[in-house]
């Protein structure tokens, strides 16, 4: 079931995701790291963030955080536990967030991909997202979509 996250719930589930789904891919410091992970529960608090869970009390498998600016939805994060892939999880989450945006007036959404992150970038290409530019200073993707 696809739900809203519930901060007292999901949150672990969430920072053990990123830790072990998106950290890996990251070309940051460990400084930069542990200074962005402190970061994460007041990011949360910023846009929206559905979760995919088993039943409404168990803890999150997969989710997405996104953030609206005007017509611009940004896709923050996503992440789909190991053994929880290949499920459509992340798939059905993007368009839970794209239907989500597009009803609230957002036209196009934008992500960033790590360089090294090949699987997501074949993700995102695969629903619809086309790269706009590389860049280097944080080695990632920018790719674009419109909604």
């Amino acid at each position: 079931m696809i739900r809203q996250r519930n901060s007292r719930l999901d949150d672990g589930a969430i920072m053990s995701l990123i830790d072990s789904q998106l950290v890996p891919l990251s070309h940051m410091s460990t400084n930069e790291i542990n200074k962005i992970r402190k970061d994460i529960p007041l990011r949360m608090n910023r846009g929206m963030t559905f979760v995919v869970s088993p039943d409404p009390n168990k803890e999150a498998v997969a989710f997405i955080h996104f953030l609206m600016h005007g017509e611009l939805l940004y896709v923050d994060m996503m992440a789909v536990a190991t053994k929880e892939q290949r499920k459509r999880y992340g798939q059905t989450l993007l368009e839970k967030a794209e239907n989500f945006a597009a009803s609230r007036g957002c036209k196009r959404s934008k992500v960033m991909v790590d360089e090294g992150n090949t699987k997501g970038l074949q993700f995102y290409q695969k629903n619809g997202y086309s790269t706009v530019r590389y860049i280097m200073i944080s080695r990632c993707y920018e790719m674009e979509k419109n909604i």
